[in-house]
């Protein structure tokens, strides 16, 4: 199995087609290769099958004329619950303080149905993550391009020793450190505690 973008863009349009054949009004997918790479979003935190549901959830959305997020783009909110639970899409009965609903997992009815789907996918990532574990020079632009962000994905707070802060996508700041003019120190993205 060749391991190039093109051909896990394709795996992606594949897995998209098999959504739509159980939603058919969701929209096409205009370019699957937006979802590849993309390290972090309010949407989740790497390229599965539930995550390529979880933006089905929003083509949905966006098909019907639902606001399904605020805070530009990174608050899920009840309507795009509502829409995720059709999809066979679950969450914790509470919303997550800064994101919402976003972190959506599939229900057991959802993972029988789409199955074959799901393994299939997950074959075509793991060779792509293992044929560009190296290859740093290659990018692509995410999935949360659509809220209007310039840098492709939705931006989380970097902090550095001496108290400032800045907004930044975290791909851009694993490419290379941001350093501080105040402190002359980089910026990091400081841990998050586990909730449990």
């Amino acid at each position: 199995m060749s391991t190039t973008p093109p051909v896990l863009a394709a795996e992606l349009a594949l897995a998209w087609a098999d959504i739509q054949r159980h939603h058919p009004e969701l929209p096409d997918l205009a370019a699957p290769e937006s979802l590849i790479g993309e390290s972090s979003s309010a949407c989740g935190a790497e390229l599965s099958f539930e995550r390529l549901l979880h933006e089905a959830v929003h083509g949905i959305a966006a098909a019907r004329g639902v606001r399904d997020t605020s805070r530009a783009g990174r608050y899920h909110n009840r309507r795009f619950l509502a829409i995720a639970e059709e999809l066979g899409l679950d969450h914790a009965d509470e919303p997550h303080p800064s994101s919402g609903f976003s972190l959506v997992t599939l229900n057991p009815e959802a993972r029988r149905r789409y199955r074959p789907t799901i393994e299939r996918l997950a074959r075509a990532l793991r060779a792509h993550s293992a044929a560009t574990a190296t290859d740093t020079a290659r990018s692509f632009r995410g999935p949360a391009a659509r809220h209007g962000s310039s840098g492709g994905g939705v931006r989380v707070k970097a902090v550095c020793d001496c108290g400032r802060n800045v907004r930044v996508v975290p791909s851009v700041l694993a490419q290379a450190p941001i350093v501080c003019g105040g402190c002359g120190k980089p910026f990091r993205i400081p841990e998050v505690a586990a909730v449990g």
